[in-house]
């Protein structure tokens, strides 16, 4: 949980301070105005990185060289700050007053969840996006367990990459490597397979609340034929390999395939639909993660109104409420969001303009307070 916010340089937001509220926190605003580089701004404090380009130089601030974001998270107001410098393109982590050299440690403080347009293309894009949901779930339930043998799974996934481009498949190299992929490709495959299994139920729970698609289940592909061991195909395939100059078979081929009975749900569903398939499984990592580490995660919502009809807007709200996670939602007009929540939420309201970020007292929310004061009042 993000307790207080300071942006300095981030696109057209100069300096930006903020006191978020716990629960819900809406920023509304005209577009260009500054809504969405709060939600980056918040990614960044959170992986170093934005997720809307993987340049530095549309983030920071024109005229400027330097973009940091600095938070205090946590009950006991932890301080993080995240610095970015144009000229050498270099990365500053601190936390606790410390310097911070791992992003990986740096994601484990302060779990994001991001829903915006570009999500909704997890079901239609490539393998890599719903590998990468995979293992955004795997690392934040394993991480101990995780992100070593990832690092080896990487390390010897480009080995055999390497000697298969120079037609080196002789002696004991490959075998080394092969033996070392191996391991850890089974290691990976075990520990997504067990998150899948976690996830499923959950999602099915989620799903059901926001929509109905009783027979739609998802299904996790490893990557390799499920009836044979890995070093059995990467032996069968070995020709292929080396015309190819790459691995074939492995956990980086792996997916995560969306079924309505037996056909792709992304050939059957509507483009609505799709998209709360998507919440749902992004809802369904939120519950799972606080179920099984209890703690929560943050979710930044970009421009909700306009990917879902009302009805949906207000099904995907209680479901926040129902988390009681920590959430950042934007939107152009704040009437669009003002009758999805239960009375009792805190809604924090935030006018985004020209760069400039204005708290805007909530009447739902100074009406109940009012209703307390006066019955505190007769009841003295």
């Amino acid at each position: 949980m993000i307790q207080q916010l300071a942006i300095t340089d981030i696109r057209n937001l100069s300096s930006v301070s903020i006191t978020p509220s716990s629960s819900v926190n809406v920023l509304y605003g005209l577009n260009g105005s500054g809504k969405t580089s709060v939600l980056e701004a918040i990614h960044i404090l959170g992986v170093a990185r934005s997720f809307r380009t993987s340049r530095i130089k549309p983030v920071i601030n024109q005229g400027a060289e330097v973009c940091t974001v600095f938070g205090r998270i946590g009950e006991t107001l932890v301080p993080v700050g995240v610095s970015r410098n144009l000229r050498d393109e270099s990365l500053q982590i601190r936390v606790s007053g410390e310097n911070l050299k791992s992003t990986s440690d740096l994601a484990r403080l302060l779990p994001l969840q991001v829903i915006n347009p570009d999500t909704f293309r997890l079901l239609e894009g490539s393998p890599k996006l719903r590998r990468s949901f995979i293992d955004w779930g795997v690392f934040h339930v394993k991480h101990h367990d995780f992100f070593p043998i990832w690092k080896r799974l990487q390390k010897a996934l480009k080995q055999r990459n390497t000697l298969l481009r120079h037609g080196r498949i002789s002696g004991s190299e490959l075998t080394s490597w092969n033996l070392e992929f191996e391991k850890a490709a089974n290691a990976i495959d075990e520990l997504r397979d067990d998150y899948i299994q976690r996830l499923t139920p959950v999602f099915n729970e989620v799903l059901s609340e926001l929509a109905d698609m009783d027979n739609l289940s998802i299904q996790y592909y490893r990557g390799w034929d499920r009836e044979r061991t890995l070093h059995e195909v990467l032996s069968s395939g070995l020709t292929r390999d080396v015309q190819s100059g790459y691995t074939h078979a492995g956990p980086q081929r792996a997916d995560l395939r969306i079924r309505i009975g037996k056909g792709s749900a992304v050939d059957i569903l509507s483009r609505g639909q799709l998209k709360l398939v998507v919440c749902a499984l992004k809802l369904a990592q939120g519950f799972l993660y606080k179920e099984l580490q209890d703690k929560q995660c943050i979710f930044l919502v970009d421009d909700l109104p306009s990917e879902l009809d009302t009805p949906n807007r207000q099904k995907l709200c209680r479901l926040f409420q129902k988390m009681n996670c920590q959430t950042f939602i934007t939107c152009v007009e704040k009437e669009a969001l003002e009758h999805c929540w239960l009375p009792e939420t805190e809604v924090k309201m935030f006018h985004v303009k020209h760069g400039q970020v204005t708290v805007i007292p909530n009447p739902a929310q100074q009406s109940i307070r009012r209703a307390e004061s006066l019955e505190m009042i007769e009841h003295e």
